[in-house]
């Protein structure tokens, strides 16, 4: 009869097994590139299934995007599979990347990226370190995450920033009741408490993306026209859906937020889009739980830093800026100064002629003679 009954229970165990692995194998990695619409730089995917790269290979399609060689014993199979997602073309690379990850989500990269622009993706296997293969000699400078923010409830700075982030996603802060209203494309919106820690953390992380984005835009453009052009790559750490998930699980909410999510990235897209003229690629990256995915794509010694060559043109650059305001500020000050002198000359002189005497002076007519 026992017999009988591990008979019956072995079908049932194998299939729960079975379900187990795939979901575990449903909760991996996921990654997707995002291509803008004026200038292509991905190909498009085949059959609209996503593939599945190494975090060796997705680094080296970021290196390559940033125009930079992959790493020398990248195996020549990661090599066919970058031939998949990147164009051939050698010699036109953005030299722009956004990278952007979402920490310790349940959902997929599917949750937070919009259709309408040209998508890859693909699923991250393993979680060994990756090598970039980037040298002192490369020329990138990183743009992290802005963090700097006051977190602190009722604070002017905190206030200052809700207010800016509800303009940038139409919707509207309450300051007195401490409410962010963000209007979903559904039609629905989504209302956090900054009262509540998890919602808090959330608006954080897109106040933070939003001011990530203007500094990277900035940087740009003070290094756009200039004697050197590096790389770029702004980096987004997202930790907002892990603190709505740890907070209210599966509920609406999480829903919710991660629309929010994608509306943000849209938006932040295509304002680097506008800036960046079309050369830059993004790159979305959903973790299930705790990940070193990002920090192996960026934090290898090589990518901390400005390279040298980078620190000392940016260095001469801004000596010469010093030189050139202060010889401006000089002849600025030189040309006011002498203008005024010669105003006050002019009415100085003005008044003594309409103030001299009618008879006739002596100094001036010395060669008459007087009666």
């Amino acid at each position: 009869m026992a017999r009988r009954h591990l008979l019956l229970l072995l079908p049932l165990l194998a299939l729960a097994f079975s379900v187990a692995v795939a979901a575990a194998e449903g909760q991996g990695d996921s990654a997707a590139f995002i291509d803008g619409a004026s200038r292509r730089y991905l190909r498009d995917q085949q059959g609209g299934q996503a593939t599945s790269m190494s975090l060796d290979e997705v680094s080296a399609a970021v290196s390559v995007l940033l125009g930079f060689a992959p790493p020398a014993m990248l195996p020549s199979q990661s090599s066919a599979k970058l031939n998949k997602v990147l164009l051939p073309n050698p010699f036109d690379r953005p030299r722009a990347v956004f990278l952007m990850q979402i920490d310790e989500s349940h959902a997929s990269v599917d949750s937070f990226i919009s259709e309408a622009g040209s998508v890859f993706k693909t699923k991250i296997e393993g979680a060994e370190n990756a090598a970039t293969g980037l040298t002192d000699k490369d020329e990138l400078i990183v743009i992290r995450s802005d963090e700097s923010l006051d977190v602190q409830s009722g604070s002017d700075s905190l206030d200052n920033e809700l207010t800016d982030l509800a303009i940038w996603l139409e919707g509207s802060y309450q300051k007195t009741d401490g409410k962010l209203n963000i209007r979903l494309e559904s039609g629905n919106s989504l209302t956090l408490l900054v009262s509540k820690n998890a919602d808090l953390e959330f608006a954080s992380s897109l106040i933070s993306l939003l001011k990530t984005i203007k500094r990277g835009i900035q940087v740009h453009e003070d290094f756009s026209g200039g004697i050197v052009s590096p790389a770029e790559l702004i980096v987004c750490h997202f930790t907002g859906i892990k603190a709505l998930e740890g907070e209210y699980g599966s509920a609406e909410i999480v829903k919710q937020g991660a629309e929010v999510v994608r509306t943000a990235l849209t938006k932040a897209f295509d304002l680097l889009q506008a800036a960046y003229n079309g050369k830059i690629v993004g790159l979305v990256i959903s973790t299930n739980e705790a990940s070193t995915s990002l920090a192996s794509i960026i934090d290898a010694p090589s990518s901390l830093h400005i390279s040298r060559r980078l620190a000392e043109a940016s260095m001469t650059n801004a000596t010469a800026s010093a030189s050139i305001a202060a010889i401006i500020l000089v002849r600025l000050s030189l040309a006011w100064t002498t203008g005024i002198i010669l105003l006050i000359s002019t009415l100085i002189g003005i008044c003594l002629l309409m103030n001299m005497p009618l008879t006739r002076d002596t100094l001036l007519y010395s060669n008459v003679k007087l009666d």
